[in-house]
């Protein structure tokens, strides 16, 4: 899923992209992944917090393919009623893709005569500067169209992104390519933008031209079938709806080197959650941005408390023997249970799960309301990225590898799972409603 935020003097929008999120099982099977807590919050929040800071925020609309639920519709009342901001959720009659939903969705998204609006998707995580973003917005030439933030990668690592070549004076783009097969910049695309409203001039070209591409095809197969002439294919009912539309390949390419698009260049922290292993990433930078931001979210050592290492989330509702020991990097959720002699470390332990005494839990996610068992230990293998490679991402490896092996990764414990005392889970992910019986090294327990 993905988000786009709008803003302006007068509106706020934020989109919301329909993805199903399959490298984020089992977590996604429960919610959409936006909606996934990390740092204490769920993943959309952090958005909105940050759009909120600015000042004249109105409005924000979420966009997207997903079917309405309690979950979603819990957190745009809350949202709405913490940050003031009126939330409207659009929902797309099909996946329009990158930008087709916001073309679709123009009527309202311009009702509110916006100046300018953040685009934003829902797969990343940072510290954005977005009022940064918007004071260079406001300085480039009037017929700017949109505004790239970007960050830089390692070379290797920037095929795996849309690359963005600027004029380092004026930060006007002059080339984008997304994933390239050869290198192209080291300057990637992170999938926040601010338009102005003469984008919709561009959308409105791509659209008009795949509805004409679509003409043509019904064309070329009602004419075949009339002549007698054998019906060779031309049009096809399974392929994408013809109002979808790319934002990055139809959109970009066609802008760069036009003065319309402009880049903004962030040395912030910025990521991609693509995996659970990138959750945990983003739960560490998140509680890191905290000691600034929110120092008063940050459990600290006291007596008759748990102990505490680094930075470290506990809810409120949580309950956490004193004898426990949190940290670096921890979240403990609603109405969890940290029992005592516990040992937590880099990990996400969500809404109702229950850490039995003396377990210890390394580099995981314990999912919703599952169970760890007396003298347990749940351990995973971080995929952080290379300390030792200035810019370098984490990296979006495959669940498996060629010769058909689980890759070493964090552990995943789905929701509603029960995990028997005094077994080793190592390295594995267990999908929801299972009851263990043994211990599991490597693998997937379906």
């Amino acid at each position: 899923m993905a988000y786009i935020i709008s803003l302006s003097s007068r509106l706020s929008a934020f989109r919301v992209l329909s993805s199903p999120g399959t490298r984020f099982r089992p977590l996604s099977l429960e919610i959409p992944k936006p909606l996934f807590p990390v740092a204490g919050f769920s993943i959309i929040y952090h958005h909105i917090e940050a759009c909120s800071k600015i000042p004249d925020m109105k409005e924000v609309i979420l966009i997207g393919f997903y079917q309405p639920n309690d979950a979603l519709t819990k957190f745009i009342h809350s949202a709405q009623k913490e940050f003031k901001l009126q939330v409207r959720y659009l929902q797309e009659y099909t996946a329009l893709g990158t930008a087709g939903g916001l073309y679709h969705f123009r009527d309202q998204i311009l009702a509110g005569n916006p100046d300018f609006f953040f685009v934003m998707n829902a797969d990343v995580c940072g510290d954005f500067p977005l009022k940064n973003m918007l004071d260079q917005h406001k300085k480039s030439p009037a017929s700017i169209c949109g505004t790239i933030l970007c960050t830089e990668a390692t070379r290797q690592q920037s095929l795996n992104y849309g690359c963005v070549v600027d004029n380092k004076d004026s930060h006007e783009v002059l080339h984008y390519v997304e994933k390239p097969e050869t290198f192209v910049s080291t300057a990637i695309n992170c999938g926040i933008y601010l338009f102005s409203p003469g984008v919709f001039e561009p959308l409105q070209q791509i659209f008009k031209q795949h509805l004409q591409e679509n003409y043509k095809l019904n064309s070329c197969s009602v004419a075949g079938m009339c002549d007698g002439t054998a019906f060779t294919g031309c049009y096809d009912p399974n392929l994408p709806s013809k109002e979808m539309i790319r934002l990055e390949q139809e959109i970009f390419i066609p802008l760069a080197n036009t003065g319309k698009l402009y880049a903004h260049h962030t040395d912030r922290f910025w990521s991609q959650i693509k995996s659970s292993g990138a959750a945990i990433y983003a739960n560490r930078h998140y509680l890191a941005i905290y000691r600034t931001s929110h120092p008063e979210r940050l459990a600290k050592s006291k007596e008759d408390c748990p102990t505490v290492r680094g930075d470290v989330y506990i809810h409120p509702t949580a309950q956490v023997h004193p004898t426990a020991v949190l940290g670096p990097n921890v979240t403990i959720g609603k109405h969890a249970t940290v029992g005592e002699g516990v040992r937590v470390r880099e990990s996400i332990i969500l809404e109702g799960a229950s850490l039995q005494d003396h377990c210890c839990v390394l580099h995981s996610v314990i999912g919703w309301n599952s169970t760890v068992g007396l003298w347990t230990r749940i351990e995973g293998t971080p995929n952080d990225p290379n300390p030792n490679k200035p810019f370098a991402k984490i990296e979006t490896t495959s669940t498996f590898t060629s010769e058909g092996k689980l890759n070493p990764s964090i552990t995943v414990i789905g929701s509603n799972v029960t995990v028997p005392s005094e077994v080793m889970i190592l390295n594995s992910i267990v999908l929801p409603d299972k009851a263990l019986s043994g211990s599991y090294k490597n693998q997937i327990i379906l």
